[in-house]
């Protein structure tokens, strides 16, 4: 029986992100009674173990690495005792979902790795202590991980080109969209919905601007944004407020959270999801735009093109607020653009499963076990 690791702190309080990934990656596995001949599946803990039900599964053996001091730090944990822990766990393969593998980490490892911590190491928005994790523990997933998992192809090639990896060293597992539940359609006013943490890669604040230019044009239309303000200064209350008072009505509405079931009945209510980001490793705001019947407005690079082929609204500039109220008025206007956008979306999202995403995890960690 293969013993393979998986670091899970990142499950422990939140769902987004690296989170959403493992949790929906460990349901898949906890789905499959059959692999209990074959994996005993080792997850590791910063602080807690959380409640969730599929962790129940005998396939998984749970453990919260110990720390001499009452704060639990994540630096303690990540980088010197999880790795001393696992130098007498016995594991075949250990993985690291959080882009970073541990200098003293020894053995087969698994590490995802997007193209983004590239730009994180550089980014002035970080603080220094982080870019200088980044830029120490992502090069030595880099160079020193036995295999780098990318999460699309359009990602593999930045890392390729980026990080200079031989690309032999890289799996592409892509991710996946949620199967759509409770989102029933809400009555009213219609709305352009934003899901994510906004920063100026995503361009909020220019689409923003470009649903202020076109409002007018579109008085029944409001524009409803969910997800963290990172820009750095935090913009999006003064902006917002500074709309609304131009547009005599709140039309642009912000919450920081929303749950499953209020976040699934916005995509299914929302007249288009718009996730104009110059650089992502995947996007799945794009694809969960497309579950729900809605219609995604995105930047027109590789990425975008990977996932959707053509079925989309492509801002030909993102840092353009005039192209983007020229895309977003095609949108609402192109009547058999955008009803052929909602008729090939199944086509696009059974491509994208988190049964296919697991079972590729699976044979990546058997190709590498049974090397």
């Amino acid at each position: 029986m293969k013993r393979i690791g998986i670091e899970c702190e990142s499950i422990e309080n939140d769902t987004w992100g690296i989170a959403r990934i493992i949790t929906k990656l460990l349901e898949e596995i906890a789905r499959r009674p059959e692999l209990q001949k074959e994996f005993k599946f080792f997850l590791y803990f910063k602080s807690k173990i959380p409640d969730y039900p599929y962790l129940n599964n005998p396939i998984f053996h749970k453990e919260i690495i110990w720390q001499p001091l009452p704060h639990k730090s994540f630096v303690l944990y990540y980088y010197v005792f999880l790795p001393m822990r696992l130098w007498f766990s016995g594991l075949d393969l250990m993985f690291f979902p959080n882009y970073m593998l541990p200098m003293i980490q020894f053995g087969t490892s698994l590490v995802l790795l997007t193209d983004d911590i590239y730009h994180e190491m550089r980014s002035a928005q970080q603080r220094f202590h982080h870019r200088l994790a980044y830029w120490v523990f992502g090069y030595w997933s880099a160079w020193f991980a036995s295999r780098i998992m990318a999460i699309s192809e359009t990602s593999k090639k930045e890392l390729v080109r980026l990080f200079h990896i031989n690309p032999n060293r890289i799996s592409t597992n892509l991710l996946a969209v949620d199967t759509p539940h409770h989102g029933e359609k809400k009555s009213g006013r219609p709305f352009i919905l934003y899901v994510g943490q906004a920063f100026p890669r995503r361009h909020l604040k220019e689409t923003l601007l470009a649903f202020e230019r076109i409002a007018p044009e579109f008085p029944e239309l409001d524009f409803q944004i969910v997800g963290t303000d990172k820009y750095a200064p935090p913009l999006l209350p003064q902006l917002k407020d500074e709309i609304n008072k131009k547009l005599g009505a709140e039309r642009v509405r912000h919450v920081s959270f929303a749950t499953d079931k209020d976040l699934a009945t916005q995509y299914a209510t929302a007249k288009a999801v718009v996730y104009i980001s110059s650089r992502e490793a995947f996007g799945l705001p794009v694809l969960e735009a497309l579950a729900y019947g809605s219609v995604p407005v995105v930047a027109d690079n590789a990425m975008s093109h990977e996932v959707l082929g053509e079925e989309g609204f492509f801002v030909k500039d993102p840092d353009s607020v005039e192209s983007i109220a020229d895309t977003l008025r095609d949108m609402l206007t192109n009547e058999a653009k955008y009803a052929a956008v909602r008729q090939n979306a199944k086509h696009i999202t059974e491509k994208f499963t988190w049964k296919a995403h697991a079972d590729r995890f699976i044979h990546i960690i058997r190709t590498m076990t049974n090397a």
